[in-house]
């Protein structure tokens, strides 16, 4: 299983996503699930992929080699945004279809839930969820980001604590309590972690690092949350067995 998240803000979209991938307890390895594709002054587009492996590496293949092929529409010459997104729902759909056609078991075990983001130049920026089905939703007011994967144990902390005001660095921070309470919960979510920041209008990846386990800031602040958590559940009051 995979943990990633987009969160827009009101100045750029913060991307982060979990490494480990694993099929039982002794095959685990790591795969990046942050994929990038650019043109100098002209756009930025970030894809995360969670779900079957196989599934998730034949899309970015796709969309990778019809770059070079200028005769039709790719991920490199599509006007906007939404047309990006189509074209991502289009060959996801695709994928899976002829993995089920070649007798596969259960198309639900080839399935990925990907998320779409970044800008173009002449639109804003735009960020998209894209389901297995080949339909896709974008980013609202009442919905300001998008998690795939294993969703549940973080992200009460982001319905919480979220606002689009918020700077990177609070926003990494947010990130990296949610991914810690996921990693904390759930044994198939791991470190390292991958992070890409980026900035409204500047068409360039503003921010991209890889924290790993021996990464000194994560480390603090997972120590730190988790005692802050436990005083903060300490001093609220306690239930009365009382029927007084």
């Amino acid at each position: 299983m995979s943990y990633c998240v987009a969160l827009q803000l009101k100045s750029g979209i913060v991307f982060m996503a979990d490494t480990l991938t694993n099929a039982g307890v002794d095959n685990i390895s790591h795969y990046q699930k942050i994929h990038n594709w650019s043109k100098p002054n002209e756009r930025q587009i970030f894809l995360l992929t969670a779900g079957n492996l196989a599934t998730s590496q034949s899309v970015i293949s796709l969309l990778s080699e019809e770059v070079g092929d200028d005769s039709g529409e790719n991920i490199l010459n599509i006007p906007s945004m939404f047309q990006a997104a189509k074209l991502v729902a289009r060959i996801l759909r695709q994928t899976i279809s002829e993995m089920e056609g070649e007798g596969q078991e259960a198309s639900s075990k080839f399935d990925v839930t990907m998320i779409l983001g970044g800008q173009i130049v002449g639109g804003d920026m735009r960020l998209y969820m894209i389901y297995p089905e080949g339909n896709f939703i974008e980013v609202s007011e009442e919905q300001p980001f998008f998690q795939i994967g294993e969703t549940k144990y973080g992200k009460p902390i982001l319905v919480r604590a979220y606002d689009k005001m918020m700077s990177y660095e609070e926003a990494i921070k947010l990130l990296m309590v949610s991914f810690d309470s996921t990693i904390k919960a759930n044994l198939s979510v791991g470190l390292p972690l991958d992070i890409c920041v980026y900035e409204k209008d500047s068409f360039e990846v503003s921010f991209k690092e890889r924290i790993d386990k021996d990464n000194h800031y994560f480390r603090k602040l997972s120590d730190l949350w988790g005692a802050r958590l436990k005083d903060a559940v300490l001093d609220l009051p306690n239930f009365s067995l009382s029927n007084k």
